[in-house]
């Protein structure tokens, strides 16, 4: 007989979540056809996978109890838990290896789906590259969990984050905060963690609770709600899609809402500052009452979230600031940083122009008196030359003064624009904007002199616009008064947009008219280093070190 007809065939099997009805035809199948049938368990020799597939077992099954070493105990073993685990695969593998080579066919079965999170996928990376192989794909316990909770997953353009309860509790808060939906596997004993995180990333009213999805003893609860000594390790917990409980369109309360947003949205920048207030009261759903004396009908406090969207688009947003653009229902900002923000259905936008700060402002604390849940949109970090003043500014007058705000940060254009270059912030630095619109020019004169004397790195917003041409200009002949003639400067335009450009150039050579609004300087201290490199590239660097004497 040859060596292929002895080699004998491995399957992996999904059976599903735990309901032997939800096995798949092909994998009743495959049962029935094994010479061999694998199955891991604990100790105590009680399989799970085993009693799912119970009823399709016959008496001429050859079964290989796969039985784990460890659970979640300690071990003396010298490897620690991993090698403990590692060895044990190694052996279990070698066991199935026999059968193989014998040319008998052997199915290794396991809950759910065997490459999710399965132990048959530890016997598929020793095994699958010397035989035939096929592997039969499972219910998952997360489609089952949402299955019987009746609530979707994710709809349209959300995005499903599925993620293990064993993570740090910081890792497990910031995928929670910026993800759309998603699911924590693996509870049991991280059910502390988990819960913390779900709270911490404020997802836990959304959360729901499931335990033994299909199986005998299930348990459906919110999260909040789930006593932590009562959680087994077969349980997850669900934040299901937002928008699947949106209201569906053509209902009386869907056409009220888009009615309004219709209405806000027709507020041009022109009318911007005379509507900003009426426009509170245009956002409203139909049948609220308007005016001071307004009702909270929200079934959650309002707030106010200043969002720093980074310089440019979603490749510089931090989890957390995801998480809070996700989370409003309202977003508030100039038309440039709202364009930044995905569009997601069931959220209102409120654009205006970018010289109405105040009105904006008090705009977002009237939708928080209403029980809204309000993002105001700030590009880079929101207390930077940004919308956290504005807001605050607003929110520590009457009737404000109770609006809960909070002014999550943001990549500035500064450290975005240096870091373009290498490290030109390495050392001292001071951040100054040469706009004279709410600051007189003497006194912008007098910080670059004093910066500038102080040998301080400078980091110049708002440099120069339409109406203002001629601030450039006299920065550098004032700087040129403390700077040597060579001292680098970096003009770093649009930096993570389409139109992005860095250049580095001498002091005495920066041209204003290669300097528009969008442009930020950085004026190198008497000790910023630009080299070109050996692939071409220049570096811009200022020392940490600053010398002595």
């Amino acid at each position: 007989m040859s060596e292929q007809q002895l080699t004998g065939r491995l399957y992996g099997v999904g059976l599903g979540p735990g309901d032997p009805s939800l096995m798949t035809v092909r994998a009743v199948e495959v049962i029935a056809e094994a010479d061999v049938i694998a199955y891991h368990s604990a100790r105590h020799g009680r399989s799970i996978a085993r009693s799912i597939a119970a009823k399709h077992l016959r008496d001429g099954h050859i079964e290989e109890a796969l039985i784990y070493p460890v659970t979640t105990e300690s071990t003396d073993h010298p490897g620690g838990y991993r090698g403990a685990l590692d060895e044990f695969y190694e052996s279990a593998a070698a066991r199935l290896a026999v059968h193989l080579d014998a040319g008998r066919t052997v199915a290794v079965i396991s809950e759910g789906d065997p490459l999710f999170y399965g132990s048959y996928q530890h016997m598929h990376k020793r095994l699958a590259h010397r035989y035939p192989t096929e592997v039969i794909p499972g219910v998952t316990s997360i489609s089952a969990a949402a299955a019987r909770l009746g609530k979707p997953l994710a709809e349209a353009d959300e995005v499903l984050t599925i993620l293990p309860g064993t993570l740090p509790e910081e890792e497990l808060t910031a995928r929670l905060t910026s993800t759309d939906t998603a699911v924590v596997m693996k509870l049991g004993r991280t059910f502390p963690t988990v819960r913390r995180a779900m709270e911490r990333a404020g997802r836990l009213p959304e959360a729901h609770y499931v335990e033994r999805a299909t199986m005998s003893g299930e348990r459906t609860e919110r999260l909040a709600d789930i006593d932590a000594e009562t959680v087994p390790y077969f349980s997850v917990s669900v934040v299901p899609s937002r928008i699947a409980d949106l209201p569906p369109a053509g209902t009386a309360t869907a056409e009220a809402e888009a009615t309004a947003e219709a209405e806000t949205s027709a507020t041009t920048p022109a009318t911007a500052t005379a509507s900003a207030t009426t426009a509170a009261t245009a956002t409203a759903t139909a049948g609220e009452p308007s005016g001071p004396a307004e009702v909270d009908s929200s079934p959650h406090p309002g707030e106010v979230v200043v969002v720093g969207t980074g310089p440019a688009g979603p490749l510089w947003l931090t989890p957390e600031s995801r998480g809070a653009l996700a989370a409003a229902e309202d977003l508030v900002g100039y038309t440039t940083y709202l364009d930044r923000v995905p569009l997601r259905p069931g959220q209102r936008r409120h654009a205006s122009d970018n010289k109405v700060e105040s009105e904006r402002a008090e705009l977002a604390l009237d939708l928080a008196r209403r029980g809204r849940r309000v993002a105001v949109v700030s590009g880079g970090d929101p207390g930077v030359f940004a919308m956290a003043t504005a807001v605050l500014e607003v929110a520590c007058q009457d009737p404000y003064r109770a609006i809960p705000v909070r002014v999550l940060p943001g990549v500035t254009a500064a450290n975005a624009a240096a870091a373009r270059v290498g490290a030109p912030l390495g050392h001292d630095y001071a951040v100054i904007s040469l706009s004279d619109r709410l600051k007189p020019w003497e006194v912008i004169a007098e910080r670059l002199h004093a910066a500038a004397g102080a040998d301080l790195v400078l980091a110049l917003y708002n440099p120069g616009s339409r109406s203002r041409t001629w601030q450039v200009g006299k920065t550098r002949e004032l700087l040129l008064e403390h700077r040597a003639p060579d001292t680098p400067v970096i003009l770093a335009r649009d930096i993570g947009g389409t139109e992005e450009s860095v250049r580095t150039v001498r002091l005495a050579d920066l041209d204003p008219t290669q300097v528009d609004m969008r442009t930020l300087l950085i004026i190198g201290s008497s000790q910023t280093q630009a080299v070109r490199r050996d692939n071409g590239t220049e570096v811009v660097w200022t020392p940490r070190r600053y010398p002595e004497g």
